[in-house]
């Protein structure tokens, strides 16, 4: 490494790991705790306060003992720490998704216990590192400056590797191998080490936590069948289980650990998740129905069930991730079909941009996981470009998981509900699974229809009994609609991942 530079050039990488290091922290989390804003609010703030810690401790440090070689064992010793992040995760995470506590204290401890301690040592480097930096005071202004800029710029770059190259195409745990890496190398070139019991217990940490890693992988793989995908926008498992009701095999798609996204059997194109069936609804409201659009692809299994169901239609996929496409190509018998038009964009982006009185019906079907639904396409403003894109006599279903229908975890309901009154002239409410009492947290399903004229009674069985899950009982609707303004949609799905979690302790 050159030594003029050699400060700059370990603020500059330091700078960049841990930007890198934080945003793998949400697809750590992910398997066990969740996606929401919540998991990203604790992360950053812990990460912050580490850090803040970190330069106090620097600076007072570097005061005292400005020496490069104490600079280079703290970084030394940051990548063992973030070893132990690699080694411990899948325990650590696997306590604390148990415990009876509520979302948010459960994401600052992982927090806390899984990226504070590396983050405390990341901090020390900056502070450290001006102190020995400084000639004189009368430079002290321009070295500061230049170090923290250096710094600065890492974390920059180091923001744009994990999102547009770390993530999708390494992978969230191996990046953690990269990190805890590029630390212990980064450390080893300021100052080789002589061989200590310090520098062993690093070393010995950093290849278990690779070799634990590897090791469950290979387990869950050839147990399960286990695939762990990180796309651009999420980390996607896929594996195969039996089917409880039937002992038959599937394979599923879940982004979180609270539900399946998706999921088919091995040997038959036959409907696994029941909620699905309800879109069938779509036929009731608009008899007619020619031209569709989705929201949200996931595994695709609708919109493939839709163009055997509906010959003669055809169906429109706004799905954002192009990853998940594939993982549905992959594993889920997704082929190419002249019916069934892709668009990878985002689904309020794509609404925006859609042309007036496309579509016969809009299906709505996104969501990060279980409790954490993109805010921006449950506003009355999202609603308003449903209603444009619509036929003057289309219909809109709204698949709408995590809420009940009465009690503390009904506000999503209740906002979601009202919101789509504000828009639609007919709004009615499904219950996918009947039996369920209305304080527990259920799938539930909206459709609004932009035709109010009365509908005739259906003819074929399948669709009386759907519409007999229709909910014609009254229920509390005190939370206001949602608009892009306000949208307290993350924090309605807390209360109800909460009262979820205490369900089923």
């Amino acid at each position: 490494m050159p030594k003029k530079y050699i400060l700059e050039i370990t603020v500059f990488i330091s700078g960049g790991l841990v930007m890198v290091y934080e945003i793998i922290g949400s697809r750590v989390l992910a398997p066990f705790i969740g996606t929401s804003t919540y998991i990203w609010t604790s992360l950053i703030g812990v990460i912050l306060g580490a850090l803040s810690l970190g330069y106090w401790i620097g600076g007072r440090t570097a005061d005292r003992n400005p020496e490069i070689k104490i600079l280079s064992l703290v970084i030394f010793l940051a990548g063992g720490l973030v070893s132990v992040t690699t080694l411990i995760k899948d325990v650590v995470l696997s306590f604390i998704a148990a415990a009876q506590m509520p979302l948010e204290i459960r994401s600052l401890i992982a927090a806390a216990i899984l990226f504070a301690p590396a983050s405390v040592a990341l901090g020390f480097v900056t502070p450290y590192a001006v102190k020995l930096k400084t000639v004189s005071l009368a430079d002290s202004g321009k070295t500061v400056g230049s170090l923290f800029a250096f710094s600065t710029v890492g974390s920059i770059v180091g923001t744009f590797a994990a999102g547009f190259f770390l993530i999708p195409f390494v992978g969230s745990v191996r990046t953690l191998y990269i990190i805890s890496g590029g630390l212990i190398i980064l450390g080893l070139l300021l100052v080789p080490f002589t061989i200590s019991r310090t520098t062993i217990a690093v070393i010995i940490v950093f290849i278990l936590g690779i070799a634990a890693s590897e090791f469950s992988v290979a387990e869950l793989r050839a147990a399960n069948g286990l695939y762990d995908i990180d796309t651009e926008y999420s980390r996607v498992r896929v594996f195969q289980t039996i089917d409880p009701r039937n002992n038959k095999p599937i394979t599923t798609l879940a982004t979180d650990p609270y539900f399946t996204q998706s999921a088919i059997y091995l040997d038959s194109d036959e409907r696994v998740l029941e909620y699905s069936r309800f879109y069938h609804l779509a036929s009731y409201y608009k008899p007619d129905l020619k031209k569709a659009l989705m929201i949200g692809g996931a595994g695709y299994t609708f919109p493939r069930e839709f163009l055997r169901t509906y010959p003669a239609s055809t169906i429109d996929v706004a799905e954002i991730d192009p990853g998940m496409t594939e993982i549905a190509k992959r594993f889920f018998r997704l082929n190419d079909d002249a019916r069934m038009k892709i668009m990878h964009a985002d689904g309020r982006v794509f609404l925006n941009a859609e042309e007036v009185n496309k579509y016969d019906v809009v299906f709505v079907d996104a969501c990060n996981s279980l409790f954490s639904v993109p805010y921006q396409l449950t506003t009355r403003e999202a609603v308003r470009q449903i209603d444009r894109v619509l036929k003057p006599d289309g219909v809109v279903l709204f698949n709408l998981v995590g809420s009940s229908i009465r009690g503390s975890a009904s506000q999503f309901l209740q906002a979601e509900y009202r919101t789509y009154a504000d828009v639609f002239p007919v709004v009615d409410l499904y219950k996918v699974n009947s039996d369920f009492p209305d304080e527990r947290v259920q799938n539930l399903l909206i459709a609004a229809s932009k035709n109010n004229a009365p509908r005739s009674s259906p003819v074929d069985p399948e669709t009386t009994e759907l519409l007999s899950h229709r909910y014609a009982n009254p229920f509390p609707l005190d939370a206001a609609s949602l608009s892009d303004d306000l949208a307290p949609v993350e924090y309605y799905n807390s209360i109800a991942l909460n009262f979820y979690s205490r369900e089923h302790r």
